[in-house]
């Protein structure tokens, strides 16, 4: 498995982006410092995932950033994506992994110590680990685990963290600064009139500086 720079994941929601064309704004994003991209597409069916997959792997593979596929690990096989990122609904780890094969990245969504410490025993490359503040993209999730909860996980689990949930440019040193190796948003980029500089804003805040 290749080394990862965690930094700076956009997840790259399919319905999140509305009406942007979503190839473009992944484009721009990588262009200006994201340093890995999940791609989700709950509301396309098979074929249009793929289809998408395709073109977003592509336009990956000559910036070498890793390309991740949310849920569906046929489309990620399909496309030759860097790994899987799995929930609670999708298809169990060790099945995955049987499939995939060693060489690929598994990440686990995890919402809790508990479930961070399954994931790791399982054999997952990396945790989403979140909501650490509460996000209008998990409308279902009531609780946040806030920076004290995030920093018990890393202190807990040995294998990389991506944080995700409502973090901003505001908040984004706060989060690293519990020891994680990254954080993972949607709204900071795809709901940014301009994608360049709230990329700029959030590489910023993650390194520290003003």
């Amino acid at each position: 498995m290749e080394p990862v720079n965690w930094k700076l994941c956009l997840i790259a929601d399919k319905e999140a982006a509305g009406r942007k064309n979503l190839l473009a704004v992944i484009q721009k994003a990588v262009s200006s410092g994201v340093t890995l991209v999940q791609l989700r597409a709950k509301a396309l069916c098979t074929r249009e995932f793929l289809d998408l997959a395709l073109q977003v792997s592509k336009i990956l593979k000559t910036q070498d950033i890793p390309f991740i596929i949310n849920d569906r690990v046929d489309i990620a096989l399909a496309c030759d994506a860097t790994g899987v990122h799995l929930g609670k609904k999708d298809l169990p780890l060790p099945f995955a992994r049987k499939l995939l094969g060693p060489q690929k990245i598994i990440g686990i969504t995890a919402h809790s110590l508990r479930e961070s410490l399954e994931a790791e025993e399982g054999g997952a490359d990396y945790l989403g680990v979140g909501p650490v503040f509460l996000s209008p993209s998990k409308k279902d999730l009531k609780t946040a685990l806030g920076l004290h909860g995030l920093f018990s996980i890393r202190k807990k689990v040995s294998i990389p963290i991506l944080a995700i949930g409502g973090i901003n440019p505001e908040n984004a040193h706060d989060v690293m600064a519990t020891g994680v190796n990254g954080i993972a948003v949607i709204s900071a980029i795809l709901g940014a009139k301009n994608i360049e500089k709230a990329i700029k804003k959030l590489l910023y805040s993650i390194e520290g500086k003003k």
